[in-house]
């Protein structure tokens, strides 16, 4: 998978295989306690832990000029008091475009640029279309979202679904979303335009720098029936929301100077009360995230596309 990324869209030393512009960010986890209810998990109680993590927009281009339409993400590392960690990485789609590892790839097969006309090929993307329908009814979905101006409005989505076990031994299968406190009304991505190469991060510092950012943990729970190994299909929006804490972002800096470069944001480290379900594209993740970082950590690290003169720090 990481070969195929490079294969794709060339070698960039040092630098993430895919969400490779980024910038870091430190804040808060407060746990209202309403979790504990669905797992055990030390963060669900009621406190705060401190968090480290990154905001980042998809593709393999450290230097990439922003983009309204480009797939934005947040990782976070909560460190939790009993010495474990959870860590998350989170999308602002609703859904996951591939059900598969293998799919992924052929996607990314698929959509190469030709030599020739330096765009990828009509007729292979058809055909991928064709041979995954799931992947083409996702897509779909994606493209129909409503888009926020930026990081900051954004509501991030864990897309695969994970097991939760609370203190009696109960079960509960879930996907959980970071749903911005600070709004801004939707548009369509058409509609957004670019005012510099770094515009969606440069919005993202203003605002840190202004007064803390906001998100609520939604956690939903799954009823049975419900898709808990694709990523591509959709829950029910019925589905029963739990609001377990409020992330609070008050620092942001550079990847040039933020330890958050060099953590693999792995969706399997998790706390006791939190399991992966069988989704397959988790191990896939764990597996490609591990790769990607074993390679970029051997490597002379480039300085960052957002520096620390803009992030102040």
């Amino acid at each position: 998978m990481v070969d195929t990324f490079e294969e794709v869209n060339g070698a960039h030393p040092g630098f993430r295989r895919n969400h490779a512009k980024g910038v870091c960010v430190r804040g808060y986890f407060e746990g209202n306690g309403q979790g504990s209810s669905l797992s055990r998990a030390v963060v669900f109680r009621l406190g705060k832990v401190p968090v480290i993590g990154r905001f980042a927009l998809a593709g393999s281009e450290p230097y990439a000029g922003d983009a309204a339409a480009t797939v934005r993400s947040m990782a976070l590392l909560f460190r939790l008091p009993n010495g474990e960690e959870w860590r998350t990485g989170m999308n602002n789609i609703p859904v996951f475009p591939f059900r598969t590892a293998q799919e992924f790839r052929g996607q990314l097969l698929a959509s190469a640029p030709d030599p020739t006309t330096g765009t990828p090929d009509p007729a292979k993307m058809e055909a991928f279309s064709k041979q995954y329908p799931e992947s083409a009814r996702a897509f779909g979905l994606i493209r129909n979202r409503s888009a926020s101006p930026g990081f900051e409005e954004d509501t991030f989505n864990s897309l695969n679904a994970f097991r939760f076990v609370n203190a009696d031994g109960v079960a509960s299968y879930v996907r959980w979303s970071m749903v911005p406190t600070q709004r801004s009304e939707p548009t369509t991505t058409v509609a957004l335009a670019p005012t510099g190469s770094n515009y969606l991060f440069d919005a993202l510092i203003a605002s840190i720098h202004r007064r803390p950012l906001q998100w609520h943990l939604m956690v939903t729970i799954a009823q049975p029936g419900d898709a808990t190994d694709d990523a591509t299909v959709p829950w029910p929006p019925d589905r029963r929301q739990v609001d377990v804490g409020t992330l609070t972002i008050d620092q942001i800096e550079s990847e040039d100077v933020s330890p958050a470069r060099d953590i693999n944001f792995d969706p399997l480290v998790l706390p006791d009360g939190m399991a992966a379900s069988d989704d397959p594209l988790l191990s896939a993740r764990s597996a490609a995230y591990s790769q990607s970082f074993t390679r970029r950590e051997g490597e002379t690290k480039s300085p960052s596309a957002i520096s620390s003169a803009e992030t102040g720090r």
